[in-house]
């Protein structure tokens, strides 16, 4: 990124975000003028980011997203550097299983769930404390279509997401009228972490979207950005499916 806007006044921290859609997002905020904490797993990975993006508007944090020690720390650091967080994207996530529900460890399905649900509410409340509930802003969770209907193979990963889907809508009726809440359900986006939707056959699974292609991380970062944005003022507590079209055909994937 060699030219950059004028500051926006703007904060946003984005969670899981050292690459994918959570990069791709964090990218998107940046190109409109907003400071951006970044956080991730994975240091070096997040300080490459950083650098990438730009260390005079990003700052990472590097932990897992369900330590509750590293969700303030993130929304702590936030607050130093930049004295606001006024937008929240909750992207971090896993699905470590792949294959039938029917015989899923459940320890496994605990991982799911503490990742992708109990960490995003995590973050929410340390947001809406620190600064949305007295000053506004939005909060933004990445789920997926597979929240939305049966999707075979990933069965806990779809089902942590439809409880997101739900805490979206619960987040959006509690925090009203000060911070929106809203959601973004992406069909298979071309990252490592898809990776294995689509690896070795991206022909043929772009051919079952009507678009003819699978997403990139800037398709969910230009929603994001809108959902974040004034453009978005009047919309709340809704799930924004970004899916090429793949749900004209059943939600078949």
């Amino acid at each position: 990124m060699t030219e950059l806007p004028e500051l926006s006044g703007k904060v946003a921290l984005v969670t899981g975000a050292s690459r994918g859609i959570g990069y791709g997002v964090a990218e998107a905020l940046i190109a409109r003028g907003d400071r951006v904490v970044i956080t991730g797993r994975n240091e070096d990975a997040l300080k490459e980011a950083v650098e990438k993006l730009g260390s005079d508007r990003v700052i990472g944090v590097a932990g897992k997203a369900h330590d509750l020690a590293h969700q303030t720390e993130a929304v702590e650091r936030a607050m130093e550097a930049f004295g606001r967080v006024d937008f929240l994207v909750n992207n971090a996530g896993t699905n470590p299983v792949f294959g039938p529900i029917a015989d899923l460890d459940l320890d496994v399905a605990r991982k799911v769930f503490e990742t992708n649900v109990i960490s995003a509410l995590g973050f929410a409340q340390k947001t809406w404390h620190a600064w949305q509930k007295d000053n506004g802003g939005a909060i933004v969770n990445i789920a997926s279509i597979a929240g939305l209907a049966p999707s075979p193979f990933i069965g806990a990963y779809g089902v942590s997401k439809a409880a997101m889907i739900n805490l979206t809508q619960q987040l959006a009726h509690e925090f009203a009228p000060k911070v929106r809440v809203n959601a973004i359900a992406p069909a298979v986006v071309k990252t490592k972490f898809a990776q294995a939707l689509y690896e070795g056959r991206e022909a043929e699974a772009a051919a079952a979207y009507p678009l003819a292609r699978l997403g990139v991380p800037s398709d969910i970062g230009g929603a994001a950005a809108f959902l974040t944005s004034v453009q978005s003022d009047w919309i709340t507590g809704q799930t924004l499916v970004v899916d090429g079209g793949i749900f004209l055909n059943a939600g078949v994937v």
